[in-house]
């Protein structure tokens, strides 16, 4: 027994001596491209179950009895694979890899200066989806509304548009699905600004950028609004809407093999209820009006191809009459009529070996009968001496064509080249009539084709280069513009970069101040932008520097009766600084957004006497946007905060051989507080077929004084506030949605 116990014994310190002897041990470090430690890296012989992760210090050490010729594998997240051919003969082996970076979306830094982006594609700076904009306060539902609320963006309030970084409203161009977007705005009313056209819902991506934009757009000194239409519905579903202002109903239908889809929407809104109990500064003959309707279909062409069609009509009409400041006792009469059309057919599709095509067509109609007058006491039409030029009437044919093509080549990890072109077309026809009913027509056509190119090259996940050429050519200035584009991003951290921009912008005269009678060139901008932006467990925090230089600005003259384009020799700059920050993560169920603006900005255009700071400009801007979910009460709270310092105002008028000051001054600060409830009655209930909202707005709510600016009389005597229509507007309404619960949807988008 004893022998047999030493046997076995020497028998097993045999066996571990021999399996020693035939065993190598593997051993060395990962470091990466940078000569720091990888630690988590999988290190492992290839089809087999031997190998090891290395630790903190990027070392690692492990034992195989694996012989011969065999592969050593290095892996590890957001790094390319190394493999490595080792020959395996007993004893110690020692292995180093560097690992290089694979470049990936979910890590890669985002080339992001100067803009503001939210997709269902893209993670820069997700800032503001359709929920968002339908649920700030101050918004009133408006897609420009809600970007009001982000740095750049100016509180106007006497005018339709975005005014960003010191630039005019015209100075920014909105683009759906590539292609551009003629009269975005309903037309144009003395002193009320008027709202975008286009529902938020009908869009899944809004990239508003500031400046430094892509060279596939252009046309645009300040900003382009690039939006991106919706894809196939997920059901079909249908809605309807009821308040004070109107009503409203769609209707979606997805195919049952989910491969197409088709919708349409109609709304009336008249707002007699809401001007009957919120007094208006206008007395209005004609309470403002508007049938809205828009059809669309979806096509998925293939796998990755889709062909989309949206079209959109309107029409509206509205008169009023308002206090002359010209002559006491009579009023001065506005009366407006329009009807527009719109037209988008975008088609996409990935071609073979990594190609990519994207195709756009849009067409706009739009007619404007504009009439003016003089009244007395009892709304009777009379001619004053001195003032026959206030009983005209204009009427107005616009169209305007946009076709747009893009090729992109995907390249090696997230680069990419893309090209294309694009042709702008637009006719403006147009007629005044004067006091006595003669006829001025007069009339405008435009050619603008471009080409275009651009290139995404990312040389690590840490850095990232975006450069672009765009080509212009007009044929009403008879001139042509090349204009470069480069931005440069660098990742920092985890979620922060630091983003530069550059790019050389232009833009055509303003048609309103067309034709001229001397030669004309394109308006241009250089931007100059620097930008640090942190991401992070959803929270953003980004701020940026600016610089903007301008040339060959229009000046204008009068010219008999109308204030028109006589040379290029108009300047000016625009610099600052803003910053923002976004928090969804540090009280539950809380949203919460701070923006700030600083604009230091002067330009000589139009009739200035010399570079001033314009009147749209205010030198500091702040907002503040919360929302507070609170499910037991089923309810949604909405308060936002809208601050600007005091913008100046001028009377210029014509003395002599030039233009001079008659008056001038800043008006005071503007504060507006607003205040919004949304009551979802289904949320909690099992297996619902449908979902509603029921919305109280309130703007204004403490019902504070707000000063836009003055007009002056026409001898330049007396002066009058522009102020808002109301001081306080209260919105009451109901939506709901048939065939589809979006409860969830708008709980995780922080409704």
């Amino acid at each position: 027994m004893r022998f047999s116990r030493f046997g076995l014994l020497a028998s097993f310190l045999l066996s571990i001596a021999v399996s020693s002897y035939g065993q190598t041990t593997i051993k060395g470090e990962v470091k990466d491209g940078k000569n720091n430690p990888v630690s988590g890296a999988s290190i492992s012989i290839k089809d087999s179950y031997d190998g090891a992760t290395s630790d903190s210090a990027g070392k690692y050490s492990f034992k195989t009895t694996e012989k011969g010729q065999q592969v050593l594998v290095f892996s590890n997240i957001g790094f390319k694979t190394v493999e490595q051919t080792i020959k395996l003969e007993g004893g110690i082996l020692t292995m180093n890899a560097t690992l290089k970076q694979e470049i990936s979306e979910l890590t890669a830094v985002v080339l992001s200066a100067g803009t503001f982006e939210a997709s269902d594609r893209k993670r820069a700076a997700a800032v503001l989806d359709p929920i968002d904009i339908v649920t700030t306060a101050s918004a009133n539902g408006d897609i420009t509304g809600a970007l009001k609320t982000l740095p750049g963006a100016q509180q106007v309030g006497e005018s339709e548009g975005l005014f960003v970084r010191g630039g005019t409203a015209s100075e920014t161009k909105t683009f759906i699905d590539g292609t551009l977007v003629n009269n975005f705005f309903f037309s144009s009313v003395p002193n009320i600004a008027q709202f975008g056209r286009f529902s938020p819902f009908i869009f899944k991506g809004t990239v508003f950028s500031t400046g430094g934009y892509s060279a596939l757009y252009g046309q645009a000194l300040s900003s382009a609004l690039i939006l991106e239409s919706i894809d196939l519905p997920e059901q079909s579903s249908a809605n309807l809407g009821i308040s004070v202002l109107g009503v409203s109903l769609g209707y979606q239908g997805l195919a049952k093999d989910k491969k197409s889809s088709y919708g349409f929407s109609y709304s009336f809104t008249d707002l007699s209820l809401a001007f009957a109990v919120i007094k208006q500064r206008q007395d209005y003959s004609k309470v403002p009006s508007y049938h809205n309707a828009d059809a669309n279909f979806r096509i998925k062409t293939s796998k990755t191809g889709m062909l989309k069609y949206y079209g959109y009509f309107s029409s509206n009409k509205l008169g009023f009459t308002t206090t002359s400041i010209d002559s006491l006792g009579y009023l001065d009469k506005f009366n407006l009529s329009n009807t527009n059309h719109y037209h988008n057919l975008a088609w996409k599709e990935n071609l073979p070996k990594k190609w990519k095509i994207n195709l756009g067509l849009s067409y706009t109609n739009n007619t404007d009968d504009i009439n003016g007058a003089m009244q007395d006491e009892d709304n009777n039409d009379v001619l004053l001496s001195g003032l026959e030029g206030k009983t005209f009437g204009v009427d107005t044919k616009g169209n305007y064509f946009n076709a747009k093509a893009v090729i992109e080549k995907k390249m090696k990890g997230l680069s990419a080249v893309r090209f294309g072109t694009e042709y702008n077309y637009s006719k403006d026809n147009y007629t005044y009539t004067d006091y006595s009913g003669n006829k001025y027509p007069g009339g405008l056509k435009e050619h603008i084709n471009s080409f275009f190119a651009e290139a995404d090259v990312y040389a690590t996940n840490d850095l990232a280069v975006k450069g672009g050429l765009r080509f212009e050519h007009s044929a009403l200035l008879g001139k042509t513009n090349f204009a470069p584009r480069l931005s440069v991003a660098y990742k920092l951290g985890k979620g922060s970069q630091a983003s530069l921009a550059y790019g050389i912008f232009y833009q055509n005269p303003e048609r309103k101040y067309l034709p001229s009678p001397n030669e004309l060139s394109f308006m241009r901008a250089d931007h100059y932008i620097a930008q640090f932006q942190k991401s992070i467990n959803q929270q953003t925090f980004r701020a940026e520097i600016f610089y903007k230089k301008y040339h060959n600005l229009l000046k204008t003259d009068l010219l008999g009766f109308t204030e028109a384009a006589v040379n290029n020799n108009g300047f000016g700059d625009a610099k600052g600084f803003e910053f923002f920050w976004r928090d969804k993560k540090t009280i539950k169920n809380f949203d919460y957004w701070i923006s700030y603006s600083y604009l230091d900005t002067k330009r000589d255009f139009l009739n200035f006497p010399y570079a001033i700071t314009p009147n749209f400009a205010a030198k500091h801007t702040a907002s503040l946007v919360t929302k507070k979910f609170v499910q037991k009460l089923k309810m949604n709270f909405n308060a936002s905060y809208n601050y600007s310092s005091g913008r100046p105002y001028y009377d210029i008028r014509r003395d002599g051989a030039g233009y001079k000051f008659n008056d001038q001054g800043t008006v005071p600060d503007y504060h507006n507080i607003s205040f919004s409830i949304n009551y979802l009655p289904k949320i909690g209930k099992k297996d619902a077929k449908s979902f509603a909202v029921y919305v109280l707005q309130v703007s204004n709510i403490f019902n504070i004084r707000q000063t836009y600016g003055y007009q002056y009389s026409y001898n330049g005597l007396r002066k009058q506030e522009i102020v808002p229509t109301s001081r306080m507007f209260v919105f009451l309404g109901a939506f709901i949605s048939f065939g589809i619960d979006r409860t969830q949807e708008v709980i995780d988008n922080g409704l």
